[in-house]
């Protein structure tokens, strides 16, 4: 008895927009599915939709799928390059009589939906065209009348077994004989996935629900192809926090925009994963071989999930903070590029002290752009004071006074640590008889500038010796 074929599994974007979240959520799943299986994940663009599919648009959906880590092992194919494939399909379909010729036009069809309409019934073409003679049908194709080609629904039910929402049947009297081929020569897109998805030997088709009623029409087509038809997977659709399915009055949908937010994309992964799928227990933290080894169809669940910014935000905290400085510089870097702060030297010479400076402000951060923001103080020359900071804790002269004397302390120490820093501003402050807190809240905005930043010693550290005496002695 033979093994079973590896699982091929494919993500099928289409490039009439950019990759949006229940789409980066489906190409998550594959390749989750794809990994967990040892088997092979295909990128394929499916841009039959001329008109509206643009290079910029596929673009887009292959800067997405690399930002987000998801690595296609074949592809990405263009669906528009298997046009010729898909018309031979339909070829055989006919020669098979699994499908005919329609010879009405756009105007009548609109016509008896109109009708339909009117009489609160829901439209399904009455196969005019099926009942045409061959003679008749050769004879009009002969004198150039254009044609569409539909398939002949057969009689009966369709019946599949999705590893999601269990089992399906749909009556044959529901599903209208569709279009495969159009009048100007055009496969649809029923033919152009069924053919590609047989060509490339696909075994399970994982997607979102809304493909669902799409599925007993690819079956058929399955069927009259005398091809095997793969497992399915529906995956629920995504709401937003108010329940409705998810748009842009809920915020970003497009991956993109959030890593431009900020947004890590190991905590995007983790994120997207835990939206309709369950590990089966309460662990939410995954490191992507952590999730391949947990993932299975059956921990998808069949209700839908809800899209919550806050879960985001936290998950991205979380992984700001355990992300290895290696990993997490690689992300900063634009940001401080981008911020006007870097400096080669930050990756040579300063890089212990830089290190140093991220680690301070990892409890902080919750996006990207946090770093350079909070930590603009210790990467310019000057101090660039808030001046209600300034009000509240230099107002007085007499504090001024002992920054100055603090200053003096701090330059004459032996040796410049947490420990020394700690004991000089407590010393002083017994010594002068007040509270330390009244030293080290002045100390913190002559520093640098503002009321809140880290803790004083963390920024005397980083600051070094030179600069906090100077910068004391205001």
């Amino acid at each position: 008895m033979s093994e079973n074929p590896p699982a091929r599994v494919r993500f099928a974007p289409s490039p009439t927009g950019y990759l949006h979240v229940g789409g980066a959520r489906t190409a998550l799943f594959d390749w989750l599915f794809a990994r967990k299986q040892n088997g092979v994940f295909i990128l394929r663009i499916e841009d039959t939709d001329v008109e509206r599919s643009s290079e910029e648009m596929t673009r887009g959906i292959l800067d997405a799928m690399t930002w987000l880590g998801l690595k296609w092992d074949e592809g990405p194919y263009l669906q528009s390059a298997g046009f010729e494939q898909h018309r031979e399909a339909v070829q055989n379909l006919l020669r098979s009589r699994n499908a005919y010729y329609c010879f009405c036009s756009p105007e009548l069809l609109d016509s008896k939906r109109k009708e339909a309409a009117a009489r609160k019934t829901d439209f399904k073409y009455d196969r005019t065209c099926l009942k045409l003679a061959p003679d008749d049908v050769k004879r009009r194709l002969e004198s150039g009348e254009r044609a569409a080609v539909r398939f002949k629904v057969p009689d009966g039910s369709v019946t599949f077994n999705d590893a999601v929402v269990g089992e399906v049947t749909v009556s044959s009297e529901m599903i209208e004989d569709f279009v495969l081929l159009r009048s100007n020569g055009q496969p649809t897109y029923h033919v152009s996935v069924v053919v590609d998805d047989i060509s490339m030997r696909i075994t399970h088709v994982i997607r979102g629900a809304d493909h669902i009623s799409n599925t007993p029409k690819q079956i058929l087509l399955y069927r009259a192809l005398g091809a095997p038809i793969p497992n399915f997977a529906h995956i629920p659709l995504i709401l937003g926090p108010d329940k409705t399915r998810l748009s842009k009055r809920h915020g970003a949908t497009s991956v993109m925009a959030y890593q431009e937010q900020g947004i890590l994309p190991e905590a995007m992964r983790n994120f997207l994963a835990l939206l309709g799928w369950s590990p089966g227990n309460d662990q939410e933290m995954f490191d992507d071989d952590e999730l391949i080894r947990a993932f299975s169809l059956e921990g998808i669940s069949r209700a839908n999930a809800v899209f919550n910014p806050d879960k985001l935000a936290w998950f991205n905290a979380q992984y700001i903070a355990k992300l290895p400085f290696e990993k997490l510089i690689r992300y900063l870097k634009p940001e401080y590029i981008k911020a006007g702060l870097w400096r080669d030297s930050l990756e040579k010479e300063e890089s212990e002290w830089f290190r140093f400076l991220i680690d301070v402000y990892r409890p902080r951060a919750k996006v990207l752009q946090d770093f350079p923001k909070l930590s603009r103080m210790f990467l310019i020359d000057r101090v660039e004071y808030d001046q209600a900071a300034v009000e509240k804790f230099l107002k007085d002269d007499t504090v001024r006074g002992y920054l100055k004397t603090l200053s003096d302390r701090l330059a004459a120490l032996p040796e410049f640590t947490h420990e020394s820093l700690e004991a000089a501003v407590r010393t002083l402050a017994e010594g002068l008889g007040i509270k330390p807190a009244i030293l080290m809240n002045a100390s913190r905005v002559a520093l640098t500038g503002q009321a809140v930043a880290p803790g004083l010693f963390d920024v005397m550290m980083l600051l070094g010796g030179e600069k906090t005496v100077t910068r004391l002695r205001l």
